[in-house]
């Protein structure tokens, strides 16, 4: 008999931005598994009754086959990511594991969306993602630097809003300079620019800027950076991306 699997997104941070559905999946697992900073998030949703398991940043293959395994193995097992699952997160991994499983072990898996760190940091500068946008990650711990710059010219040259994650960490400092210089070769010198820290968490931050005062050394890994298009502007303390392309520059 095989068990149940929800891959579940925490949303971006405190108790105030995750859903419902999540908040049921993990208080309704019998064994809860995820990176130790996601569990220590949501600890009013987890119990005695329950088995945590933890591990750490780079165990995500590991982590996602022992959920799956767990699940076939007869348990309701619920896999936690940080934002949305979908997105830069577990789900993908923990999918393919158990697509690989003969139909009679598979277990039943449902992915439960939750608030990704772009809509998090869209909201609290006003309305940048009001119309095209595309989100890319500028680590290049999966994806040579070279594949990453191709995608970064082919948004840049299509003029998207772009939501930048992980545009820097302490073993990445000069990713998000180079992606700065980059973008400079499309876009004006004065396109707005949010910077936005800790979405929804103690010490929240967001900053606006233009792409030509960028500083790189403003942002880290929890940072999402919001680069405008031809049709962002800086409302006093806002960002507003205009929903019809005609109201360009």
């Amino acid at each position: 008999m095989t068990g149940s699997l929800s891959i579940v997104g925490l949303g971006p941070g405190g108790p105030a931005h995750r859903t419902r559905a999540a908040e049921d999946a993990i208080r309704d697992a019998e064994v809860v598994f995820g990176y130790r900073g996601y569990l220590a998030t949501c600890p009013d949703l987890t119990g005695a009754h329950q088995n945590l398991v933890s591990s750490e940043i780079g165990a995500e293959q590991q982590r996602a086959e022992d959920a799956v395994r767990a699940a076939a193995e007869g348990a309701r097992v619920a896999l936690v990511s940080s934002g949305d699952a979908g997105i830069y997160g577990m789900a993908s991994l923990a999918l393919t594991a158990a697509a690989a499983l003969p139909p009679a072990r598979r277990p039943a898996v449902r992915v439960v969306p939750g608030v990704t760190a772009a809509i998090a940091a869209g909201a609290l500068l006003g309305a940048p993602l009001a119309r095209d946008f595309a989100c890319l990650t500028l680590s290049d711990l999966l994806a040579p630097w070279e594949a990453v710059e191709t995608r970064l010219r082919a948004v840049a040259a299509a003029d998207l809003v772009l939501a930048l994650y992980n545009p820097r960490s302490r073993g990445r400092a000069w990713q998000l300079g180079q992606a700065r210089d980059i973008l400079a070769e499309y876009r004006s010198g004065d396109t707005p620019v949010g910077l936005v820290t800790d979405a929804g968490r103690a010490g929240e931050q967001v900053e606006i800027t233009t792409l030509a005062a960028l500083d790189p050394d403003r942002a880290g890994m929890h940072t999402v950076v919001i680069v405008g298009a031809g049709g962002t502007r800086r409302l006093g303390d806002w960002l507003v991306t205009a929903r019809s392309l005609s109201e360009s520059r």
